[in-house]
């Protein structure tokens, strides 16, 4: 399944040379090798990467020269993405082809105040300061859908370096899967509860909009669903919406608050929450023989209601 992909997702650890993930589409790595799993198609075996083929020199790109890189935040790691003797990744190159729906930015960017020119659904990517923020916080616990959109955005942009690993095509029947572009965790931290006069909230609003639209294309018909991925990283995102559209592919955080029919580790992808503290440069972080006691937190698969 294309977000076995995923496992350390975006939830990069931002070191002090890393950027934004070597891709957001990063490999999972299960005894060396990565296994892509799809509903429709039979599973593909895929050599191992090693992540040191995906490192960029962040110092040295940014030193390149950029005035607009020149800021604080994520900014500064897109901007270091950047790189003038980079090509864009082919089609036939990638190991996944993805067709993302061109879904109006009241769905996505438009979430975070941001306003395109006229018939303009998409920021531009190549241009880091033209990229909304996403909020801070415990926001970024399920940002998820934010960076694998910008990933997918950014493998059609020239001069961004990242993997070849998953790249957007425009030609549906070309695509291995299908990724619902729908920022569904924020849509419910910012808008889920009912403002002024509203009788219906922009959240519920969306994904009743969002299921008009998916069941009434034919990528959707074609497989029932099966072979589209939709975050819903939240464990409150998708309340009115996941039922209907339980046949696709969920990101979760978990399957706490899902029935088994609607959400599953059959076909479904657990990620895990973005790192909120910031990570200990490895130089600073004692290693393994030199810790006495260590701790680590088990969970569970229910969530505590």
């Amino acid at each position: 399944m294309f977000l076995l992909i995923l496992s350390s997702v975006f939830l990069l650890q931002f070191g002090n040379s890393s950027l934004i993930p070597h891709s957001v589409f990063k490999l999972i790595l299960v005894n060396g090798t990565v296994y892509l799993k799809s509903n429709v198609k039979n599973e593909l075996k895929l050599p191992f990467f090693s992540s040191e083929s995906s490192k960029v020199d962040a110092q040295t790109l940014v030193r390149s020269g950029d005035s607009s890189c020149h800021k604080s935040g994520y900014r500064k790691k897109m901007c270091a993405y950047r790189h003038p003797t980079i090509e864009s990744c082919e089609t036939n190159q990638a190991l996944l082809r993805v067709y993302m729906y061109d879904l109006p930015s009241e769905f996505h960017f438009g979430l975070l105040g941001w306003k395109g020119k006229l018939n303009q659904v998409w920021p531009e990517v190549n241009d880091p300061s033209r990229i909304p923020s996403y909020p801070g916080g415990l926001n970024l616990q399920h940002s998820i859908e934010y960076w694998l959109t910008l990933d997918l955005l950014s493998s059609n942009t020239p001069n961004v370096v990242r993997p070849c690993a998953a790249i957007r095509v425009t030609n549906s029947s070309q695509a291995d899967i299908i990724f619902v572009p729908f920022f569904a965790s924020l849509s419910y931290n910012r808008h889920s509860k009912l403002r002024g006069k509203e009788k219906v909230s922009v959240n519920k609003m969306l994904q009743n909009k969002l299921v008009k639209f998916l069941t009434a294309q034919n990528e959707w018909k074609r497989f029932g669903g099966k072979d589209h991925v939709i975050v819903a990283h939240h464990p409150n995102s998708m309340l009115d919406a996941r039922g209907k559209l339980g046949s696709a592919m969920f990101v979760l955080a978990d399957f706490g608050r899902y029935p088994s029919e609607i959400a599953n580790i059959e076909k479904d992808i657990i990620a895990p929450y973005r790192h909120v503290v910031r990570t200990i440069p490895s130089a600073d972080s004692a290693p393994f023989d030199k810790r006495p006691i260590l701790v680590f937190f088990q969970g569970a698969i229910y969530r505590k209601d």
